[in-house]
């Protein structure tokens, strides 16, 4: 009777305790956040119940799994495997633990900074070093964990005597991850690409949409990923749309004839404008930029308050634009001329004529008198 009442009352008690303490931490955390609504992290601290009570429950297992007195044979296999689970569940809580702690520093800043450029900074830098913290958190504890076999621990001195040349075939055989590692670090901490920001690379138009430490994603307007590696762009150029501020200037271009109403198409420019929502009111001018013998290049320079509405003005100036050209003044757009060419002054409007009184024909050279 005893071989069955002492493990289920230890292992039995184990778990029972383990689930009364996680409860009784979860409620905690469940009345500080309700108290403290002007920060997140006791309810962030909550999303670590499950890995805190593995440590719980490893911890008491641990210790206690002697006085079970079940499997003897197996003691060392299940106290080492007691010991694995110990030092993950140690690691899991230690990164969820640090990961609320950085997102509750992010959200504080975010409610009191006025500038969504900073805020995007700062947002890439915290995820870039929560990355950085769970990698580094993750390689301790695997190397815990292999450091608990006996075996490891007796071929540690070679494993330390031979690091140096280790580490040179490492980073030669890794070049390229870790550049990318390092220009990923680079990005986050010399602000210059951002979570949000509105990017142009390769001809292709986007917003960044995640930011690691080996890659970068950038979103399409069509909802396409592009997905880069960190050290693009940090060794090939690439167009920034919102550095330095998120208001921008656009340009629409019109091929039109050289009669267009220049005057009124000002006007009709600003009238556009004024019914467009997106238009921030900043400025807007029209000119003619180019000629050429059939038609001539006309440039509408409109401005709004970032990179969404300024695609949004640009295609409503360029469409309602034409379509009161071709209701209003179809003469100002481009077209074929088939009319024969205007003669100089002074001209009678005939073919003109060899000395003789012959007309002259195509492409005949002009008679001279002997």
């Amino acid at each position: 009777m005893e071989n069955v009442l002492r493990p289920l009352i230890v292992i039995g008690g184990s778990v029972l305790l383990t689930l009364v303490i996680g409860w009784a931490t979860d409620m905690l955390l469940r009345k500080a956040d309700g108290r403290h609504h002007e920060t997140p992290l006791w309810g962030l601290l909550r999303r670590g119940r499950i890995p805190y009570q593995l440590v719980i429950c490893a911890a008491l297992l641990r210790g206690a799994y002697d006085e079970a007195r079940v499997l003897r044979e197996h003691r060392v296999g299940i106290g080492q495997a007691l010991t694995l689970t110990l030092i993950g569940a140690t690691a899991w809580l230690v990164i969820r633990i640090a990961a609320a702690i950085v997102e509750t520093t992010y959200t504080r800043y975010a409610r009191a900074s006025r500038d969504p450029a900073r805020v995007r900074r700062v947002r890439t830098q915290v995820t870039l070093i929560t990355r950085v913290v769970a990698a580094v958190v993750g390689v301790v504890a695997v190397a815990a964990m292999l450091l608990t076999f006996p075996p490891m621990r007796a071929a540690g001195a070679s494993l330390l005597a031979s690091a140096g040349i280790l580490g040179i075939v490492a980073g030669v055989a890794a070049q390229s991850t870790l550049s990318n590692m390092f220009a990923g670090l680079q990005i986050a901490f010399g602000d210059m690409v951002r979570i949000g920001d509105t990017v142009v690379v390769d001809g292709e138009w986007g917003t960044v949409e995640e930011i690691t430490l080996t890659f970068l994603t950038v979103r399409t307007w069509d909802e396409r990923r592009i997905t880069m590696p960190v050290s693009y762009f940090t060794s090939k150029p690439f167009e920034n749309w919102s550095r330095g501020g998120a208001q921008m200037t656009g340009i629409v271009y019109w091929h039109l004839d050289h009669s267009a109403p220049m005057e009124e198409m000002r006007e009709k420019l600003r009238d556009i404008l004024r019914e467009c929502p997106a238009w921030d009111g900043r400025a807007c001018d029209l000119t003619v930029t180019d000629s050429t013998p059939n038609t001539m290049q006309v440039r509408a320079l409109v401005t709004a308050k970032d990179a969404d509405d300024i695609w949004t003005v640009r295609v409503t100036v360029r469409e309602r634009m034409i379509q009161w050209l071709s209701e209003k003044h179809p003469h100002a757009l481009p077209r074929v001329n088939t009319a024969d060419a205007s003669l100089p002054p002074g001209t009678n409007g005939s073919r003109p004529s060899t000395p003789d009184g012959a007309p002259r024909r195509a492409h005949e050279p002009p008679r001279t008198g002997r």
